[in-house]
């Protein structure tokens, strides 16, 4: 049985059954291997790392190895209805331009992010120095992460490319929701994670 991780798991809840999907930066392949079992799901990764491919090919998934800063230009427009990418988008040089991207080869687009206004990382800022956390563990010099975001810069963004928020939920590194995260979701969500879609 495969295990999911806790985002992967509201992700998989959001995925019709017999879906097309794309997953950036798919890893190891565990989400597209779960919704293949589970949701007769027909699925494509995209994966930089070689270890990360050599996994997803032996858990029977149709991986390309690319990297999503040159675009995803293989793809025609309206492939796939669902683009995933989980953790992926602060680590990307233009997720402006992936997004774009996301949404012009899929119906819909589903993104995971660490929320950079999460108060943890407020309070590390105001003691001068870069957040490290359990949803950001590196440190500043050898991060991948070179675009962080907080909720609200993130719907800004969805906002100015007219792009829809169909759901949006927030939680912590366990995937526990809370009161004081549906009331303060910028502040206390470490972790975001949105379905949108083109107007």
């Amino acid at each position: 049985m495969i295990t999911l991780r806790p985002e992967l798991r509201t992700i998989a809840d959001w995925i019709t059954a017999g879906s097309r999907v794309l997953d950036l930066g798919c890893g190891d392949g565990t989400l597209l291997a779960h919704l293949r079992d589970t949701r007769q799901v027909h699925g494509y990764g995209l994966e930089i790392d070689p270890a990360n491919i050599v996994k997803a090919i032996d858990n029977g998934i149709y991986v390309i190895q690319t990297d999503l800063d040159a675009g995803l230009n293989e793809f025609e427009s309206a492939t796939f209805d669902y683009v995933v990418m989980s953790q992926t988008l602060q680590a990307v040089h233009y997720p402006d331009r992936l997004l774009d991207e996301m949404l012009r080869v899929g119906r819909e687009g589903i993104i995971t992010f660490p929320n950079f206004g999460y108060w943890r990382n407020r309070l590390q800022l105001l003691a001068g120095r870069m957040p490290l956390t359990r949803t950001l563990p590196h440190t500043w010099y050898n991060t991948p992460n070179i675009h962080l975001c907080t909720l609200h810069d993130f719907q800004d963004l969805c906002a100015e490319k007219q792009f829809r928020i169909l759901e949006r939920t927030v939680v912590d590194r366990a995937h526990r929701s809370s009161l004081p995260m549906r009331l303060m979701p910028n502040l206390m969500g470490e972790i975001a994670l949105y379905r949108i879609k083109r107007r």
